[in-house]
């Protein structure tokens, strides 16, 4: 569907309902994308006048109102499960206790992954489900009838091209960042960091070889979710890397936002090694805002965030890295600044979503076919 541009939406008060992915907190130092996602979006939107209430675990700290489905993750896959239909079972019935009481919801966003397949319990509800990870992360059961009241937007271009068979996929949205969260710094340290939820997919393992190979010092800042196979991945393939690496290598664990900030403005570039085909990349966003140059693998939607040249460094393959490292000394650090401002700010993600968020509940969406889609405008 295309949304089609008019005058700015403003504020209508509207009762929205977030809900958040069950098992890891919505906060400041979220590890997530999704989470961070969320985070600023629902900052946004109260600040714009929405009344929002935001469905998350009980360690979540949110503007508006905390709905807490459920105590953070702990253990196994199994209990992610529990986690979820739990969370679900809770919101449905904050949706049916809120109709009843006359103070219901206009819409529900959903950032779950998940929560959106309930959505034929609660028919009356617009339904806004922003996929945030690759197609091949859903269940294929996830998009067959799919409730009427669901709509779906994808996260990058790259993204939504892979979606282009379900219906009610409008677009996409681009992720944003609190730009004012994020300082310029032109003189850079030596090292190189790589950040993030250290696992299998996010290549950990490969930013250390890298880095090790072109003879540059690493940071490693990030979090080990509790699940066994991440807590797997990281005492065989993490950890002897670091031991290995002696002096060279430096493990940060769950850094605070403001160490995570002063790390991204200090390494003279950013590495982004997925294996994953990345849906977005909201590190290297911030990597811009600080001036600082990304290096990553020329995968996913890393082309549409990464101006190769300009902000960045794209190598066609893992092979490449060492010698992109090294040509990341070349980019400007105002640029990359310049280029967050005009491009990642969540300002400018929440006007996307507000139009979005009124043409979803006055109806107004006009149909186009899937091969069409383009960024919703605000």
């Amino acid at each position: 569907m295309r949304l089609v541009k008019g005058n700015k939406v403003k504020p209508m008060g509207e009762r929205i309902l977030f809900s958040a992915y069950p098992l890891l907190p919505v906060n400041e130092n979220s590890a997530g994308g999704a989470e961070q996602v969320l985070w600023n979006l629902q900052r946004e939107m109260n600040a714009r006048g929405y009344r929002v209430t935001t469905a998350a675990c009980a360690d979540s700290s949110v503007e508006g109102q905390l709905f807490a489905t459920g105590s953070p993750a702990r253990g196994s896959l199994a209990s992610a499960k529990s986690h979820e239909d739990g969370h679900a079972t809770k919101c449905l019935e904050l949706l049916r206790v809120r109709e009843a009481i006359g103070t219901g919801f206009a819409m529900v966003h959903d950032h779950s992954g998940s929560f959106f397949m309930q959505a034929h319990k609660f028919p009356t509800v617009p339904v806004l489900a922003t996929l945030h990870l690759p197609r091949s992360f859903y269940p294929k059961s996830a998009f067959t009838r799919v409730a009427p009241n669901v709509s779906f937007n994808c996260v990058s271009k790259a993204q939504a091209k892979t979606f282009a068979d379900v219906p009610r996929v409008l677009g996409h949205v681009e992720n944003g960042i609190a730009l004012n969260r994020f300082e310029l710094q032109t003189k850079k340290q030596d090292y190189v960091l790589w950040l993030g939820r250290i696992c299998e997919e996010k290549g950990t393992h490969i930013a250390l070889d890298a880095a090790a190979k072109a003879g540059v010092p690493i940071v490693i800042a990030g979090s080990v979710y509790p699940f066994a196979y991440h807590q797997a991945y990281f005492e065989h393939s993490i950890l002897p890397r670091l031991e290995k690496m002696g002096d060279s290598a430096r493990f940060v664990n769950a850094p605070s936002f403001a160490t995570k900030s002063e790390l991204l403005r200090n390494a003279r570039a950013l590495l982004v090694t997925s294996t994953a085909e990345e849906t977005s990349s909201l590190v290297a966003m911030e990597a811009a805002a600080c001036g600082t140059p990304v290096v990553a693998v020329k995968r996913g939607a890393l082309p549409e965030i990464v101006e190769h040249g300009m902000t960045g460094i794209l190598a066609r393959n893992e092979s490449k890295l060492v010698d992109a490292i090294k040509d990341a000394g070349e980019i400007s650090p105002q640029a990359c600044r310049v280029y967050a401002e005009e491009r990642f700010s969540a300002a400018r993600m929440a006007a996307d979503y507000e139009s979005l968020y009124s043409k979803l509940i006055r109806k107004t969406l006009v149909p186009i076919r899937p091969t069409e889609y383009q960024p919703i405008a605000a």
